[in-house]
């Protein structure tokens, strides 16, 4: 009996180990991203050799392309983070009339999702642009046309939302509108926690409560058992960044998010559930707060998939 309960062990033993050393590859090409990277196929489209390599050792993850489809004219600037990334961005300005001052309502800063860049977000930014405002969209770091290889899930990120908040009020701008989708909503969260940051008003739309969370939803999203994987993977993708990735939670950092807010979600987002959405919400220390569910919405554009409703809510949270 001895024996058998020996080898019981070793095997359990053997398999935790191999499971930590897949999850440690699979978080390591999560955060990590390739401008040479081809394509990711569909699993479809997958041999059984790409199949094992993807299952053991995860898949290179391609840096996004910027394509600029953007009508409203625009110019492209670089800015420079805290330690020492350039950034670009789109900078969309109101016209100038004969007093040669550039008349707007404010300026909104915007911050794109996972994976994303500043492309996706091209329908938001026409129509902040058409109630008035300037727009600054941003490519945060290793993601389009943004300095960088490695993301970390807003951890770092923040010092993006930073950088870009610092340049619009070194130019004198005292209506600063902060929006975001997905991890763009949830790094305004650390960025406002980390560095006091006092916007006029913040939109977040779908952020994840916690990176545990956050991991928990896309791992859902797979078909995959949550745990243990899920946790594997929080661990091991902060460990190997330098953090303990289970105190990134834009749930805590919530509290202290004293300016009005305007959350949304999407009520068939299968990445964000409606408890941690409510916890954030809840958390938020501002009286002036609402939250509104997109009936007819997943984890996907707000505006663009529910237009008429979202206008009408950004342009009623906007209003003076």
């Amino acid at each position: 009996m001895k024996k058998w309960f020996k080898r019981i062990g070793l095997t359990i033993f053997v398999l935790f180990i191999l499971l930590n050393i897949i999850t440690a590859f699979h978080a390591y090409k999560f955060t990590h991203f390739y401008a040479d990277a081809k394509p990711i196929k569909k699993p479809e489209q997958m041999n059984i050799g790409d199949k094992l390599s993807a299952i053991f050792f995860g898949v290179n993850y391609p840096k996004s392309k910027v394509i600029d489809s953007l009508l409203i004219p625009h110019s492209t600037i670089k800015i420079t983070t805290s330690d020492s990334l350039q950034l670009e961005a789109w900078y969309l300005q109101q016209p100038k009339f004969d007093s040669d001052v550039n008349m707007h309502k404010g300026t909104v800063l915007m911050f794109h999702g996972h994976g994303s860049n500043k492309s996706a977000v091209i329908r938001e930014a026409e129509e902040f642009y058409s109630l008035g405002y300037n727009v600054i969209t941003t490519d945060f770091r290793a993601h389009g046309n943004s300095e960088g290889t490695i993301g970390t899930i807003g951890y770092n990120e923040s010092k993006d939302v930073k950088a870009v908040y610092d340049y619009i009020q070194q130019k004198g701008e005292t209506n600063i509108v902060l929006w975001g989708i997905s991890l763009g909503a949830s790094t305004i969260t650390k960025a406002i926690y980390d560095y006091n940051l006092q916007p006029s008003k913040i939109i977040l739309e779908m952020p994840f409560g916690s990176l545990n969370n956050a991991v928990e939803g896309r791992v859902r999203t797979m078909g995959l058992p949550e745990q243990p994987i899920s946790t594997l993977l929080c661990f091991w993708g902060g460990a190997e960044q330098g953090f303990w990735a289970f105190n990134h939670n834009p749930y805590e950092y919530a509290q202290k998010i004293t300016c009005p807010t305007l959350l949304q979600w999407g009520v068939n987002d299968a990445r964000v559930t409606a408890t941690e959405t409510e916890e954030l919400f809840n958390n938020l220390a501002t009286s002036n707060k609402k939250w509104i569910k997109y009936e007819n919405c997943g984890h996907v554009s707000l505006c663009k998939n529910e237009n008429d409703k979202w206008k009408g809510a950004v342009t009623s949270f906007l209003e003076p």
